[in-house]
């Protein structure tokens, strides 16, 4: 029988610390029982360190926000225990640091080359200074011996100038690992030593030392005092050349290397979890999710809005049909509709995370960009089989949009190498430090076009995950289950059906469908269910900016309630499945005569609008979207589900408006005002 899992967080905190002193504990003696350490081994015990004191900072932090009044149950003589598992910490932490500096006197001034030492032949001169290290580099890669004795010359010079070498930060920077030094913007620090890995050893006012990234660091000058650095002097050219060389290197490696970079910076924490055995080898922080939190470009509120035509002087996929009095239909090189049927065999995490949300990232990707918005669509599973996801599940009602797996794609790209990226991923929470985050369960990328140019059949594709990032290759997403399975081929057909998989189905259009999709933007991905309103919001974009507008030169402000709300709707699901209900509920009472009249369905669809989704965007009493937050999402359906209630008795939504029990925001002008010029998608170049 398992352990009962302590009850409050001070009872969870400490079974957490003690967790800790075996890990702190079994480092220890690992470390005592070895004698000489190879340096291999030395590299480990050192990250191992850099971990565990990393979960023991997290562990320390959440104890000292706990009040006795977050407790569940009362806690004896709380305020002792509380102390008591505080000075446990103190002396893991004090532990772990003595420890970590013993090896990183020899090796932390080192860990930018110490691979490159290894896999060096001529490991003797691993003991001499490091002038004369820095010589034999010169030696090595001068091809002339006068350009070899310059370049020994300007090494020599450049390490006398960096002794006692004044530097002022240009950002702030927090250690990443211990032997790292923390400062802020705009303070002065000393230049001790530079490092050919671009980490050089400083010290601040202080007298603390450490590592610092040089590309932080730009030239101090005592004379002209602040102004110099920001005046700019040769030397600050030079630096300020050395940091737009570097991002200029980052942007050449892809266009979404900012996203992939932040997901590195989170990797840390990931490797805690990995360590503790929390989650297994191969899941990382998700690269789709960081995309989607770097602004709006990723997402379909952006990819909804028309886009300018080279010119500039015109819309490139929103044209003017004179005959059918309506916006033209465009078709585009890639047009289909998948399915998401199910995800079979994605590992569990442990019980250390709570899962807040399972779900699936998909978007359109050559290998390298990101060519679309990114579509997410949340898996539903049952406790009985935990390591399926399934999605479109037999509900009563309208099945909410974020659960439809009937997604429809359209791209313009004319890429060989384009697909559908998948990343499955899940929303957690930290149960000991309620650290909340996003990690990628594996991915998968289906080409939609083989060698020869031809699309791919329309039919079931099971696709085997892969772990880590898009952008790894090679990685796994439980090492424990391996795709190089030997033996005989019972064996292997066994271990395959062990395989994290993805199944999903592409279908053909037939000619209705083909029609439906050609009135979208030629870029953007989303669900089945919503496309009727998709396409309703197009038609009026058609009418206001092509056939109502008094010029086409003009670029005023636009009063349209429909075109400045209506993206905001593609963020907020359950306000779209409001409107989507509404209208449902106003179209079975229209005849089949008044359903073939395209100008009086917008007509009647400006009224549902209007009555339904105006009212519930500026109520004060429906809380912020927030993703994955189950209490926040409930409430948010709560709000919904009661206004139309209200709206169905009523016949309408003028006594919710004019009633005192709903408070509504101020009125801003953003919410009548559609400044087309700041939405529209400028064509890339």
């Amino acid at each position: 029988m398992l352990p009962r899992w302590p009850r409050g967080p001070l009872p969870c905190l400490q079974h957490r610390g003690q967790e800790l002193k075996q890990q702190v504990d079994s480092l220890l003696s690992e470390s005592r029982l070895k004698g000489a350490l190879e340096a291999s081994k030395k590299r480990d015990i050192y990250q191992r360190c850099i971990q565990l004191k990393q979960a023991i900072n997290e562990n320390k932090n959440t104890l000292q926000k706990l009040k006795k009044a977050d407790e569940p149950t009362p806690v004896g003589n709380y305020h002792q225990k509380k102390e008591e598992e505080h000075s446990l910490l103190d002396k893991l932490t004090h532990q772990l640091q003595e420890l970590a500096m013993s090896i990183s006197r020899e090796t932390v001034t080192e860990i930018g080359e110490l691979t490159e030492r290894e896999e060096d032949d001529d490991s003797a001169e691993g003991d001499e200074e490091e002038d004369d290290d820095d010589e034999e580099e010169s030696k090595e890669s001068g091809g002339e011996e006068e350009e070899t004795q310059e370049e020994e010359k300007q090494e020599n010079e450049s390490h006398l100038q960096a002794t006692s070498k004044e530097y002022t930060a240009v950002g702030n920077f927090t250690a990443q690992q211990a032997g790292d030094l923390t400062f802020k913007k705009g303070e002065i620090l000393l230049i001790i030593e530079k490092k050919p890995d671009g980490w050089w050893m400083a010290k601040n006012a202080k007298g603390n030392k450490g590592l610092v990234p040089k590309t932080y660091l730009e030239p101090y000058h005592k004379e002209e005092g602040q102004e110099s650095s920001e005046d700019g002097s040769e030397e600050n050219v030079d630096v300020g050349g050395e940091i737009a060389e570097e991002l200029e290197v980052k942007q050449r490696t892809g266009s979404h290397w900012s996203a992939v970079r932040k997901a590195l910076s989170e990797i840390n924490t990931v490797d805690v979890l990995t360590t503790m055995g929390a989650i297994p080898t191969g899941f990382r922080p998700s690269t789709l999710f960081q995309l989607l939190e770097e602004g709006n470009q990723f997402r379909a509120s952006y990819f909804l809005q028309p886009e300018l035509a080279p010119s500039q002087l015109a819309f490139r996929d929103l044209m003017w049909d004179a005959k059918t009095g309506t916006i033209r239909s465009r078709p585009s090189h890639v047009s289909l509709i998948l399915t998401l049927w199910s995800c079979k065999m994605i590992p569990l995490p442990g019980m250390s995370i709570q899962v807040l949300s399972r779900h699936v990232r998909l978007c359109l990707f050559d290998g390298n960009k990101v060519l679309s918005n990114i579509h997410t669509v949340r898996a539903t599973w049952q406790p009985k089989k935990p390591r399926t996801w399934t999605f479109s599940p037999q509900v009563t009602g309208i099945l909410p949009c974020l659960l439809d797996g009937d997604c429809f794609l359209r791209s313009n790209s004319l890429s060989p190498d384009l697909g559908i990226l998948f990343e499955l991923g899940i929303s957690y929470i930290r149960n000991s430090t309620g650290e909340r985050g996003e990690l990628s369960c594996g991915w998968v990328f289906l080409k939609l076009f083989d060698a020869s140019g031809i699309p791919i059949p329309a039919k079931t594709y099971e696709l085997f995950l892969n772990g880590g990032t898009p952008y790894e290759k090679g990685v796994e997403v439980d090492r424990s289950v391996s795709r190089r399975a030997h033996g005989s081929v019972f064996h292997q057909m066994m271990m395959r059906r062990r395989q994290p998989q993805l199944l999903v189905k592409l279908r053909s259009l037939n000619r209705r469908s083909r029609n439906i999709l050609s009135l979208l933007p030629e870029i953007l991905i989303g669900s089945m269910c919503c496309i009727h309103l998709l396409i309703f919001y197009r038609q009026i974009l058609g009418d206001v900016l092509l056939k109502g507008r008094m010029s086409m030169q003009s670029a005023d402000f636009i009063s349209n309630p429909v075109l400045a709300t209506f993206p905001k709707l593609l963020e907020q699901p359950d306000v779209m499945d409001a409107l989507r209900s509404s209208w449902a509920e106003k179209e079975s009472t229209l005849k089949r005569s008044e359903k073939r009249d395209g100008e009086f369905l917008k007509a009647v669809f400006l009224l549902v609008y209007h009555d339904c989704v105006v009212p519930l965007l500026h109520s004060t009493l429906l809380p912020p979207f927030r993703w994955a937050e189950e209490e926040t999402e409930a409430a948010r359906w709560k709000v919904i589900a009661d206004f139309l209630k209200q709206n169905q008795e009523n016949k309408g939504a003028l006594q919710a408006l004019l009633s005192p029990d709903g408070v509504h925001e101020p009125f801003d002008i953003s919410e009548q005002t559609y400044d087309f010029l700041g939405e529209i998608r400028k064509k890339a170049a």
